[in-house]
């Protein structure tokens, strides 16, 4: 199932310039011991960021100049510096609002027993929404004891300004890719049609800890999506399964709309989420929850806790 493509809208004077990819091709952004914060990539290639974090082992970093994964010319400062403190690859200033796609995975759409879609489905979640991938996930007072779900995502990284642009010329705006969980309150979601109140509450973005550059990545259908909660595997997808593809969903969300450099795009999620298992599984206080994407995107691991 696709989307035809677009018409590009853009003069010529508009069209994608600079660098094609940035200098590093695995960002992630930072607070190190200078209480200062700081971006660039890790000087392990291999390093899960995310696991090395819970692990309390040193990350040593590579400073790209600026701390800004958007500038695509910026260059290595030759400082290496160890990550203090892990934060949302891309700040959620920078972000603005968040753009998601719902009911984008084959298996997911069978598993709720739902027709796929012949245009993506789109919300928003709040900027305030966005969270590293180690802060503990908060449910606030207003969400039950069972309501609270996960969702593996893969996320979009735009880096260029973009709007009017065909499924062929998607991919030249895409910076990089990163792993997001797309948190949902259900029974807020199950009282309205609009979906932006049940996953938009505080840090129900969890985002990071990389971004991986397109360069590294330029068939993001390679990528595996995984969660485990209290060690047990939960879902298990691949990107593959997406009923709209990443140019697809880049072409369609920039018609009529401007997505600036900075803006988060959530793909959908595979089968596995809690309200699927029976019974039924939701996040509890307490709970150990990895959020994981292969190919060097990493691994989220945030405790569930209430306020």
């Amino acid at each position: 199932m696709g989307i035809s493509n677009g018409s590009n809208g853009l003069e010529k004077s508009n069209r994608v310039q600079g660098s094609k990819y940035p200098v590093w091709t695995r960002w992630v952004r930072f607070r190190a011991s200078d209480g200062e914060i700081h971006g660039g990539e890790p000087v392990d290639a291999d390093v899960d960021v995310g696991l090395a974090i819970a692990d309390k082992e040193d990350v040593p970093v590579r400073v790209v100049a600026g701390g800004s994964a958007l500038n695509y010319d910026a260059e290595f400062t030759g400082e290496v510096k160890l990550m203090e403190e892990l934060l949302s690859p891309v700040s959620p200033r920078d972000a603005g609002t968040v753009r998601c796609i719902g009911l984008n995975y084959k298996e997911h759409a069978a598993e709720m027993n739902l027709a796929l879609p012949s245009t993506p489905t789109v919300f928003l979640k709040a900027a305030t929404c966005i969270a590293s991938a180690s802060e503990p996930i908060v449910l606030p007072s207003n969400v039950d004891y069972d309501e609270a779900d996960y969702e593996v995502e893969l996320a979009i990284i735009i880096g260029k300004l973009c709007k009017n642009v065909s499924v062929a010329e998607a991919g030249d705006y895409v910076l990089g890719y990163s792993t997001a969980n797309d948190v949902t309150a259900r029974k807020h979601q199950e009282k309205t049609s609009q979906w932006s109140y049940a996953k938009g509450m505080d840090g129900f973005c969890p985002l990071g800890p990389c971004i991986v550059s397109t360069k590294q990545i330029p068939d993001p259908t390679v990528l595996r999506l995984t969660t485990h909660l209290n060690e047990k595997s939960m879902q298990n997808g691949s990107a593959d399964d997406m009923i709209f593809s990443v140019p697809e969903i880049v072409s369609y969300l920039s018609q009529g709309h401007t997505l600036l450099p900075g803006t988060v795009i959530i793909t959908g999620t595979p089968c596995g989420i809690g309200v699927s298992q029976k019974p039924p599984r939701f996040l509890q206080p307490g709970d150990n929850l990895r959020i994981s994407i292969s190919h060097g995107l990493g691994t989220q691991i945030c405790p569930v806790a209430r306020d």
